[in-house]
C-alpha cells in the first residue's frame, strides 16, 4: 500500500495556511522539505503590495482578508503572511491583527517572525545577505535596527530585469552562487547571518553556511516556519535547517 504523506503515525498535528506572493515558487517546497510529522501546509498567492501606505493600507487589508477567508473555511490552526517586504512595508501588530481576526487562528508575519528569531538567538547584530537593489536592501536595514537589530554588514544582488520578472530571477540563483554571497556578506562581529526574501532558495544552505561560519544563519522562510510551527506549540528539533530549530521563543 502506497504511504500518503499526510497521514502519518503521529496523525494530523496542524494546518499551517501561508499568504505567498503571486511570484513564489520557493516557499512552497522549502516548507514541504522542513516540515514534521503530522503537519500539512497550504498555500495560496496574492501580489505584494510594496506601497501599502499609499491608500492607509486599504487595498493590503482587502486583498489579505480575501485569502484568510480560505483559511477560515478549512480551519487553518496557524496562519503566515510569508513576503519580507510586504511584511516590513506595514506596522506589525496591524499584520497579525488582520490575520488573527479573519481566521480566528494564531498567525505570524514574516518580519516579525524574522525579529522573533534573532532575539531568540541573542543575535542583536547582524550581516544582512538579500537578491534585492540597494534601495530595499536599505529599507529593511531601517526596519531591523527600528527593532534593535544593529545590521554591521549587507549587500544585494544585481539583476537586469523589473518586477515581475525581477521576482521569478530570485528564486533562479543557483545553490553555488548564493553560498559564496552569503559568505562574502559575513561581518567578524556580526552575530548572526540573515539570507532575505522568501522566494530566494536558501532554506537547504542555512545548515551548511552555518557550519563555514560557526554562527547562526536564518532565513526568511526557516524564521516564518520556526515561528508558525511554535506558535501553532510544535517544538520539534528540525534537523539541517540551521540552529534555530533547537530553540523555541
Amino acid at each position: 500500500m502506497n504511504r500518503i504523506p499526510n497521514a502519518t503515525s503521529k496523525g494530523r498535528r496542524v494546518k499551517m495556511g501561508v499568504i505567498i506572493p503571486t511570484v513564489n515558487t520557493v516557499t512552497e517546497p522549502e516548507f514541504n522539505a522542513m516540515r514534521p510529522e503530522g503537519v500539512t501546509v497550504h498555500v495560496t498567492r496574492m501580489p505584494i503590495h510594496f506601497h501599502p501606505e499609499e491608500d492607509g493600507f486599504k487595498s493590503l487589508m482587502e486583498d489579505l482578508e480575501i485569502r484568510l477567508n480560505e483559511f477560515a473555511l478549512f480551519a487553518a490552526d496557524i496562519v503566515a503572511y510569508n513576503c519580507t517586504v510586504g511584511s516590513m512595508a506595514c506596522p506589525p501588530e496591524m499584520l497579525v491583527n488582520k490575520l488573527e481576526s479573519v481566521t480566528g487562528s494564531p498567525g505570524v508575519t514574516t518580519a516579525g517572525s524574522v525579529i522573533q528569531a534573532l532575539k531568540a538567538l541573542e543575535a542583536d547584530s547582524i550581516s544582512l545577505a538579500t537578491p534585492y537593489p540597494d534601495a530595499t536592501n536599505q529599507h529593511e536595514k531601517e526596519f531591523l535596527e527600528r527593532s534593535g537589530i544593529k545590521v554591521l554588514k549587507m549587500a544585494g544582488m544585481s539583476f537586469d530585469a523589473v518586477e515581475p520578472e525581477l521576482g521569478r530571477k530570485f528564486a533562479e540563483v543557483p545553490e553555488e552562487e548564493i553560498y559564496r554571497h552569503a559568505l562574502s556578506v559575513d561581518h567578524p562581529d556580526a552575530k548572526a547571518l540573515f539570507l532575505s526574501c522568501a522566494n530566494f532558495p536558501t532554506a537547504a544552505l542555512t545548515q551548511q553556511i552555518e557550519n563555514t561560519l560557526g554562527k547562526p544563519v536564518i532565513t526568511s522562510n526557516t524564521a516564518t516556519f520556526w515561528a508558525g510551527l511554535r506558535k501553532a506549540g510544535i517544538t520539534d528539533n528540525i534537523e539541517g535547517f540551521g540552529s534555530l530549530f533547537s530553540i523555541s521563543p
